[in-house]
């Protein structure tokens, strides 16, 4: 089991940890050694058990408020999820039917009257080349 050395508050410890976990360790001291350094910039040297606990706790109310987004971020999936499978399993919609006339009556009216007044000349024409 390696031993190694890590700093906290500008104190050194030695810890011992599982082989491959030295990385997670140093990981985890240099984040209590950054809460450390808060509580030392703001109160100055104390002792060091209540700075480690102080650092701890600090660090332990980031983790809950993360847990507490995690756990929010987790209800608001569930419900989409809860959402998605129910419009996967929903019936389709029934399509609906628009009908868009093509031509306004008012446009088949005129030409009518226009077809008429053709035929008219037509058959006007025909009667004055028939003479």
């Amino acid at each position: 089991m390696p031993e190694i050395t890590i700093t906290i508050g500008g104190r050194q410890f030695e810890v011992a940890c599982q082989e491959g976990e030295e990385h997670y360790l140093h990981s985890a001291a240099k984040m209590l050694d950054d809460q450390a350094q808060v509580l030392s910039d703001q109160v100055g040297r104390m002792p060091e058990a209540r700075m480690l606990l102080m650092a701890g706790l600090m660090l332990a109310d980031k983790t809950a408020s993360f847990e507490d987004q995690v756990n929010e971020v987790h209800g608001k999936l569930n419900e989409r999820e809860a959402e998605l499978e129910g419009l996967k399993n929903a019936a389709a919609p029934e399509p609906v039917r628009i009908e868009v006339p093509v031509v306004p009556d008012a446009v088949t009216d005129t030409l009518a009257e226009i077809a008429a007044r053709a035929e008219a000349l037509a058959a006007e024409v025909d009667e004055k080349t028939s003479t």
